[in-house]
């Protein structure tokens, strides 16, 4: 169950944007006037509103009928120019973890194994949680490292501020990317955004265990769907920003997988001949939690059979007696 936190984690900020996002079209969607009060008023004010004047600002500029769509592309890079040190910083800790943790297979396995026991008893059950507590404490390995949710936490007013200042512009409204609308729902940019989303998942997976492979596979194909599934929700200004977005999420990657990733293996392999894994469980310990156990119940049912010989004997005592 851990192990899924934290896509369970992910599609909570996801579904979370979906809310926001359409609430902010809740209302009569043929009406022009912004909101004014509340958190959706403060975003227009603060975020939408200049966002709206960068948009025109830049299509003015081009003098094109694709101006504001690359002003979206343009807002998208400089968002994930911003983010990137955050993003490779969290890969990063991210690639630690898969390092450590595939040397941690082994005594993992053990303790996965030994939880399939039949019969487990809670006492049983909690001295192996305890030993998989202290296998990742002695090794530093931490339960909630990795990719966390403050990067999409970070993008959703700049997510909800491009709806909106398309949304609220007469403008805007009628703005094309190539012949698509910006405001409309648009099948062919959800589909390069799901296009992207699996490129950047693909290369993800190059140089990983086999072991956590199968793990990140379902995030793989998560983030596609979850990607296709908004993208065909919303206005094409939102997939062209999830579009961007993805294509910046690539080059990413390739920094990650082919820069980053080496790099942090060496030096988890340089760490580790100078402090090796710390050894907590054993198959001797397992088999020795389980033998513990048989012994107990033996010893607690020849128990049970005295007590029930000496009370057939003091019955037949008390007959005689009669």
């Amino acid at each position: 169950m851990k192990k899924y936190r934290k896509y369970f984690a992910l599609l909570a900020v996801i579904l979370t944007v979906m809310l926001i996002v359409s609430g902010c079209s809740s209302g009569n969607p043929n009406t022009s006037t912004p909101p004014h009060g509340g958190p959706y008023g403060w975003i227009f004010k603060w975020i939408s509103l200049p966002l709206q004047n960068i948009m025109l600002q830049v299509a003015h500029s081009i003098k094109g009928a694709n101006g504001a769509g690359w002003a979206i592309v343009i807002i998208t890079l400089v968002v994930r120019i911003i983010l990137l040190p955050l993003m490779l910083s969290q890969q990063k800790k991210s690639v630690t973890q898969q390092e450590k943790m595939s040397r941690l297979q082994p005594q993992m396995k053990l303790i996965q194994n030994a939880m399939k026991h039949k019969g487990l008893t809670p006492e049983q059950q909690m001295t192996l949680s305890t030993w998989q507590r202290e296998l990742y404490s002695k090794n530093n390995v931490s339960l909630t490292g990795g990719i966390g949710c403050l990067p999409l936490l970070i993008q959703m007013p700049i997510m909800l501020g491009i709806y909106q200042a398309v949304a609220y512009s007469a403008v805007l409204k009628d703005a094309t990317f190539f012949g698509i609308s910006l405001s409309s729902k648009s099948l062919v940019l959800a589909i390069v955004a799901t296009v992207f989303a699996v490129i950047q998942g693909y290369i993800s997976l190059i140089g990983i265990p086999e072991e956590q492979k199968k793990t990140m596979q379902s995030m793989m194909f998560m983030n596609p769907i979850m990607t296709l599934f908004f993208s065909l929700s919303f206005s094409g200004a939102l997939a062209l920003y999830w579009a961007a977005g993805n294509f910046v999420m690539i080059i990413q990657q390739l920094i990650v997988t082919f820069f980053i990733q080496p790099r942090e293996k060496a030096r988890i392999a340089r760490e580790l001949k100078e402090k090796p894994i710390v050894q907590v469980v054993t198959q001797a310990k397992i088999d020795d939690l389980f033998s513990n156990h048989s012994a107990a119940a033996g010893n607690d049912k020849k128990t049970q059979e005295l007590h029930q010989d000496l009370r057939k004997r003091n019955q037949g005592k008390q007959k005689n007696k009669k």
